[in-house]
């Protein structure tokens, strides 16, 4: 039974309760007059000389920017074929050698970081004596109680010192329909026989009201209370999912060195918290560290293991390689881990963020990175730290995702862009390739779909595919797994959805709201639509042009359009086969939660019946997101070799991980691996 902190013994302040203080005020926010004192941090602090050098820095590190970009244009436009056919028909431009090769460094940069991070683990002692005092905070907006519920039970299980661990659950919104989560919280923490305790607030700090005191307000007792307690579930007043979170870090204050944040449809591996504390005790220049999300219902539908296949990339390649020179430009929502005393210096600065004159409640996460690169620190990866978390299965709630991430990505660029000059060049390379690629590709895609050539277009799909190909390629070739092939399924999802959501992002920029979550009366946002079905109706209306004006007098021409047109079908007919044959049936649905119960009572069964020896114990603690065993396909055994990893029994000691090593999609998968040895 939920019994409410404030109404308790332990309170000796007025306030005593949700329903029993004043009105909420209006949302105030901090002037930008306020706040301007501490935006001065383009060119530091120090002595006159030092910023005399910060300011040529900055002036060096733009002008390489402008020089990549000119470049960028330059070889695209002057369209120079390094290779070409003796008919003309198969050509290898400049442009797309330059592609080829930032591919092939980022990937070489990326290995290189994992390979480092995976032969420096934390000594064996250190999940016992990590000295650093850690908050997690979670943030819930009408969450789905099977995730909820998965989320909160793996925190019970993490292997962090529980003297120095508190949890903090913060829940969006404070009516009776979110109750439920807090009921959750309540009862898997006490299962795991922990004390919670729950505060309902009628307010938030951005709501506060207006001429009272912080005892009356319930501010005294709510700090208070996080002060005096490690378990904690907060109800307030709904805000956005920024709002919880910097309800959390202003309550805490200093008194963690680290805050990790973490959504609640997150499943943390017990080692998690662990790997992050690791890196910033390790690396005092490091402000920020993110791990390994991994999806957990990559089976529920295409969308979503095209999505699994795109995190696996976006981590492991593109943000390894960043972190290789310390400019992680996102240290992801679902698993990242802060210095608590940094972020007390730009809170106000990153909760009261203003763009083209409105307050910014989405890119949370992805403007904590750039408030840490603001600063100087470095923000860094590791793959070591993993979690499983859930995507969209539907498309229409995948693009809403996408168009609030790019909303986000294109803001926070122009932000980013201003502290170049504190960070490695790399930093300067990736942000204009990254920022300028799609505008590269949406004007080929256009300009070649009205060409009237059909072998023009036909050659454009071959190459979208093939440079997802190779993207997949050097993904795979990290991760040791041939499933990565499958990425050029996503290069198509990314001109006929992706592009077109860009462009819709940067026009609705200014719009607010959670966008995906809120999964339990999850309504979907179809005006994402918009863009997608005006942008394919421009390309088939282009496209039908093409097929009239196209010439067929010559056959060989027409040869070469029919060999191309059924090449591609082909394609996608063969890998659409070998995903249904040999990759569908091995991942995992959100309905593989309902084995939780079933499966836990099995392992408890067989723990009994057997005698475990210290090294088969040690594997039980592991990690659940390590493969343990392999299953076979009598279809489709010799793809899925690759795609599981060796048959053997998982080394006992962390350090000995293999970069790439396949990990099962849920905590049931890793159970049942676990008792089949």
């Amino acid at each position: 039974m939920l019994i409410e902190y404030a109404k308790t013994t332990r309170n000796s302040t007025s306030y005593k309760g949700f329903g029993t203080g004043p009105p909420k005020g209006p949302k105030r926010y901090k002037s930008d007059d306020e706040l301007l004192p501490k935006r001065g941090l383009t060119l530091g602090g120090g002595s006159c000389l030092m910023q005399f050098c910060c300011a040529i820095r900055l002036v060096a590190t733009h002008l390489l920017g402008w020089s990549v970009l000119v470049g960028m244009v330059f070889c695209y436009c002057l369209n120079v074929e390094l290779m070409k056919s003796g008919n003309g028909r198969f050509a290898f431009g400049f442009y797309g050698a330059v592609i080829f090769v930032h591919l092939s460094v980022q990937s070489f940069f990326a290995l290189l970081e994992q390979r480092y991070t995976f032969r420096n683990p934390p000594p064996p002692n250190y999940s016992t004596d990590a000295p650093s005092k850690v908050a997690l905070q979670i943030s819930a907006y009408q969450e789905d109680p099977d995730y909820l519920r998965e989320c909160l039970a793996a925190i019970t299980k993490l292997e962090y010192p529980r003297s120095k661990l508190k949890v903090l659950l913060c829940i969006d919104g404070n009516g009776d329909d979110s109750l439920y989560m807090a009921e959750i919280f309540e009862t898997v923490m006490a299962e795991a026989g922990l004390r919670p305790v729950f505060f309902r607030w009628d307010y938030n700090y951005h709501e506060l009201p207006e001429d009272v005191g912080d005892d009356e307000n319930g501010v005294r007792l709510l700090e208070q209370m996080i002060a005096d307690n490690q378990f904690i579930c907060l109800m307030q007043a709904w805000g956005g999912k920024r709002e919880v979170m910097y309800t959390a870090f202003k309550a805490l204050g200093e008194s963690v060195e680290y805050v990790q944040v973490c959504d609640s449809d997150t499943v943390l591996d017990p080692c998690a918290m662990l790997e992050l504390a690791w890196v910033l005790d390790t690396q005092p220049n490091s402000g920020a560290v993110g791990g390994d999300v991994q999806i957990l219902n990559d089976g529920d539908s295409f969308i979503s293991f095209l999505s699994s296949l795109r995190y696996w990339t976006a981590f492991n390649v593109e943000r390894a390689c960043q972190s290789y020179f310390g400019v992680v430009s996102c240290i992801s929502g679902p698993l990242g881990m802060y210095r608590m005393k940094v972020v007390q210096e730009f809170l106000d600065l990153w909760s009261d963020q203003k763009f083209l004159g409105e307050v910014c409640t989405f890119g949370d996460d992805r403007h904590l990175s750039n408030r840490m690169l603001q600063l100087g620190y470095a923000t860094k990866y590791t793959p070591r730290s993993l979690c499983l978390t859930e995507t969209p299965a539907t498309y229409s709630r995948w693009l809403s995702q996408q168009i609030r991430w790019s909303k986000s990505y294109f803001r926070e660029w122009l932000f980013n862009a201003l502290w170049w000059h504190k960070h490695h060049l790399w930093m300067v390379y990736e942000s204009i390739v990254a920022g300028t690629f799609p505008f590269f590709v949406l004007y080929t895609t256009f300009s070649t779909d009205y060409s009237g050539n059909l072998w023009d277009f036909i050659f454009l799909l071959l190459t979208i595919q093939i440079i997802g190909l190779v993207k997949g390629f050097f993904a795979g070739i990290i991760r040791g797994d041939s499933i990565m092939l499958f990425m050029s399924f996503y290069s198509c999802l990314y001109v006929t959805s992706l592009l077109p959501g860009k462009i819709f992002a940067m026009l609705t920029i200014r719009k607010k709201g959670w966008g995906t979550s809120g999964r339990k009366t999850l309504l979907s946002n179809y005006n994402s639509l918009i863009p997608v079905v005006i942008w394919n109706s421009l390309l088939l209306y282009g496209l039908i042009r093409t097929l009239i004006s196209n010439d067929y007098s010559r056959l060989y021409e027409v040869r070469y359009d029919v060999v191309g047109a059924l090449a591609y079908l082909g394609f996608w007919v063969y890998m659409w086969t070998m995903w249904r044959v040999a990759v569908q049936w091995r991942l995992s649905k959100k309905s593989d939660l309902a084995l939780e119960s079933e499966t836990e009572n099995f392992s408890s069964e067989r723990s009994d019946e057997d005698d475990e020896d210290p090294g088969e114990d040690r594997i039980r603690r592991q990690s659940p997101l390590v493969s343990t065993s392999v299953q076979s396909h009598p279809v489709s055994d010799e793809l899925t070799k690759p795609l599981l990893g060796p048959a053997s029994v998982e080394p006992t000691d962390r350090s000995d991980l293999e970069i790439g090593r396949e990990s099962p999609r849920s905590l049931v998968d890793f159970r049942f691996r676990v008792n089949d040895l």
